[in-house]
């Protein structure tokens, strides 16, 4: 039976550095080891499962049991004309994940070098950056039915990607706890460089042929240019997504702002950076004693040092009100907020 801590601090546990506790605590290595959580009596009120802690914001201490996913392990699982099957364990540090593979030329996932979080959570958000998204390398993942107390497999279609979005945070949201994930990676690489500023930091680099290797760390240098890092200031990385707006609104900003930056997002549909609208709106770099919005990339709200939760939760609220007053966009959070 794993251990069940009580008033156990999650500053530790959280990017944002937020200074609250869980009324119980407790981590799982396994399956087994997740029932035996599952049955105690601490299961039976409120609980959460928590991976690396990057996408969340606490506004106040949980009143409740947090489960901390550790399931580990990345293996090679298969090969064929497709290509290669990884499986990895939820509880395996994304950019770790990341790493093994680009060590053992396994090619898809370099352009998502240094996400924080665990591998678990990236289907959960099909995360995404500098042009790949995670559904392009997704095979299935492996997820406890936590009602049934049955394990059940997900492909692709299952999981009902969207942009930063899955089944997992809509319909399913809190009844699955996913153990692993696989994923189907290439030996030829197929490098995509156009998307944001990696052909420049590549030439900047001064390389010449292309690899995994130096695709990645021109993803990671970028990164390290623009984001803060966790460890030394709290954040959660963006913590509004890219809306989606149809061209309609699209040609009415653009009246005003001719140089607003938009992607194609489907048919009739435009998809404009958040961070844009944000710092059209004056907010970038804007501080408010130990909290604010980050002076280099304005999509990322910052937690300088003992601020607390629901200040850069009524931050994310006022900036929200704003943008829908100037622009009529409303911005969605793609941070979870967790209360009480």
């Amino acid at each position: 039976m794993p251990t069940i801590l009580h008033h156990k601090s999650l500053f530790p546990f959280n990017t944002f550095g937020m200074d609250v506790e869980a009324r119980h605590f407790s981590s799982f290595r396994n399956v087994d080891e997740l029932k035996a959580i599952l049955a105690s009596p601490e299961a039976a009120g409120q609980r959460m499962i928590l991976g690396g802690g990057s996408n969340v914001l606490f506004t106040s201490n949980y009143n409740g049991l947090v489960i901390r996913n550790e399931v580990g392990g990345i293996e090679i699982i298969r090969e064929n004309q497709d290509g290669v099957f990884v499986r990895a364990g939820a509880g395996v540090v994304w950019h770790q994940f990341v790493m093994w593979c680009i060590d053992r030329a396994l090619a898809g996932v370099e352009n998502l070098s240094l996400i924080p979080g665990s591998v678990g959570a990236g289907p959960m958000q099909n995360i995404g950056a500098y042009g790949v998204e995670l559904k392009e390398v997704f095979h299935s993942l492996e997820a406890y039915h936590i009602e049934s107390g049955e394990t059940h497999q997900f492909d692709a279609k299952a999981c009902e990607f969207g942009y930063r979005e899955s089944v997992f945070k809509r319909k399913l949201k809190g009844q699955y706890v996913i153990l692993s994930v696989t994923f189907l990676l290439s030996r030829v690489p197929n490098f995509k460089t156009t998307y944001g500023a990696i052909e420049q930091e590549l030439e900047r680099m001064g390389v010449g042929k292309l690899s995994l290797k130096c695709v990645s760390q021109a993803v990671i240098n970028i990164r390290k240019s623009k984001l803060p890092d966790p460890s030394k200031i709290g954040n959660a990385g963006s913590f509004f997504k890219n809306p989606v707006i149809d061209e309609s609104t699209f040609q009415r900003i653009k009246k005003e702002y001719p140089d607003v930056p938009a992607y194609p997002s489907g048919k009739g549909q435009v998809k404009v950076p958040a961070g844009w609208l944000i710092e059209q709106s004056g907010w970038k770099g804007k501080r408010f004693g130990n909290y604010g919005v980050h002076d280099r990339q304005a999509l990322v709200l910052v937690n300088y040092g003992g601020a607390m939760g629901d200040e850069l939760y009524d931050l994310s609220t006022q900036i929200i009100n704003d943008i829908y007053a100037k622009f009529g966009i409303e911005l969605e959070r793609e941070v979870n907020i967790i209360g009480a």
